[in-house]
């Protein structure tokens, strides 16, 4: 496995550099110390064409200035918390209210704005990139100092691992995600809408205006939230159901049944034959996939389209801490956080 290093910008005095991991069969992933993200992840088509199948930015001004998400490290809650409040042991909280009066992605100088420290790791079958930040007590509001470990493995077998370690020394919340953004054809300017998607799924969150999930988790069956059976995702774009129109296409919470040894979700794109396997130990992945990219961010010098991507984000429930049965997502000075997910890249005729 091959690890090369390049610089990617500067900001507040600190170079800012990108990692590159690359397998034998010329798969690459790579990422920046700039909010741990993903810049690039490049696969080949049923052809052999390898291209670039993730939004992404080819300077660092972009990212700090449009702040996408793409392929960040989000959190430390990523989703949204009701008006930024919350109780824990007894204690009223209020976070910064960065979205529609409520709490988004970790608030405004979150996770996906810190410069991380990284190390390396290769062996034969395997690279990987170890991203560390040390989140201070009250950060954006959040008690206790949290020490967060987020690890990205490039594997021979074309799998993309996310592995995250947090430790806290106060009572805290943390729910994460990556906020990866695929496209499959491998052209940002071609739209996500044939993109073919299968949930393990039966129920999602449904969501107010402000998009808090009301606490209510609906069936999917006789909806266009029903991916049990792969279907396209374009049949939530122009749908009257309240929910689609509500977002313009999804931004919802799907709760995940974790069957044995099948994958809780697959997006397929038929012209390129690529395949995204998404495996995963927590309880929900939440599927954006709207009108919001809008052509006003540019990439490699062209206009992104509308439903230019589509994110797999897999975390708790959003708004759990404020929503009976939505999981769990306090961690204790006991605890040790530690998630995994992975995504497989392969290619179907």
């Amino acid at each position: 496995m091959k690890i090369s290093i390049k610089d990617f910008g500067e900001l507040s005095g600190q170079l800012i550099q990108e990692y590159t991991l690359t397998n034998h069969q010329g798969v690459s992933l790579s990422a920046i110390t700039y909010g741990a993200a993903i810049t690039s992840i490049r696969v080949p088509d049923k052809n052999g064409l390898i291209e670039n199948i993730v939004l992404g930015y080819d300077t660092l001004d972009e990212y700090v200035f449009y702040r996408p998400f793409y392929g960040a490290t989000v959190g430390r809650v990523a989703g949204r918390i009701d008006k930024g409040k919350f109780s824990l042991e007894g204690k009223n909280y209020q976070l910064e209210t960065n979205e529609k009066g409520n709490h988004l992605h970790g608030g405004k100088n979150s996770l996906d704005t810190k410069i991380w420290s990284v190390k390396t790791n290769s062996t034969e079958n395997e690279a990987q990139l170890i991203f560390s930040y040390k989140s201070l007590n009250n950060e954006n509001g959040y008690p206790g100092n949290l020490a967060i470990q987020v690890t990205y493995t490039l594997t021979e077998s074309n799998d993309w691992k996310v592995n995250y370690h947090a430790t806290t020394d106060e009572t805290t919340l943390f729910n994460p995600t990556n906020h990866v953004y695929f496209n499959l054809t491998g052209d940002p300017t071609h739209t996500i809408k044939q993109h073919q998607l299968t949930l393990t799924s039966n129920l999602f969150a449904e969501l107010r205006e402000d998009s808090i999930p009301t606490g209510n988790l609906l069936p999917v069956n006789e909806t266009p939230f029903d991916f049990t059976i792969a279907d396209t995702v374009s049949k939530g774009f122009e749908s009257s159901h309240p929910q689609n129109k509500l977002v313009a296409g999804y931004d919802h919470p799907f709760v995940l049944e974790h069957l044995s040894q099948k994958p809780e979700a697959v997006l397929y794109d038929s012209i390129s034959g690529r395949r995204v396997q998404m495996f995963t130990d927590q309880d929900a992945v939440v599927i954006y996939a709207t009108d919001s990219l809008d052509g006003k961010h540019t990439k490699e010098g062209t206009l992104l389209e509308h439903y230019a991507g589509i994110t797999l984000e897999t975390q708790q429930l959003p708004d759990a801490i404020n929503q009976k049965k939505f999981g769990n997502i306090i961690l204790k000075p006991t605890d040790i956080f530690q998630a995994e997910t992975t995504y497989r890249f392969d290619t179907m005729l």
